[in-house]
């Protein structure tokens, strides 16, 4: 799925990456503990979380992630933005719950990390 259908399917606005919306995202994964996106997220995925501290730019970084969505309409400080910017990272934001936000993205295809294979 590209970032572009994430964007509509979330009614999300584009607070960094307008460039990145033709990205192929094939994973989904949300949490506010960067902990368990350092352990399971995967390269290539979308994060969604309502944590606003700069580490969830800086894991996103480390694990690969290619866009961060922040829910609940929360928006995140210029600095965040700007690591992200420096990172190539894409930042949405929208204003559905992260409940809402992983239904709708798994309703349309878009599948999570397998907590169950973890290794």
């Amino acid at each position: 799925m590209k970032l572009k259908e994430i964007k509509e399917i979330l009614e999300a606005d584009v607070l960094s990456g307008e460039d990145k919306l033709e990205t192929e995202i094939q994973i989904g994964c949300s949490s506010d503990l960067m902990s368990e996106i350092l352990a399971f997220g995967k390269p290539g995925s979308i994060l969604l979380t309502s944590l606003l501290n700069i580490q969830v730019i800086n894991t996103a970084n480390v694990a690969d992630i290619r866009a961060v969505c922040f829910v609940m309409g929360k928006q995140p400080e210029e600095s965040m933005i700007n690591l992200a910017k420096k990172n190539d990272i894409a930042i949405l934001k929208t204003k559905l719950t992260t409940f809402e936000s992983c239904g709708r993205l798994y309703k349309n295809g878009l599948r999570g990390c397998d907590y169950n294979n973890f290794e």
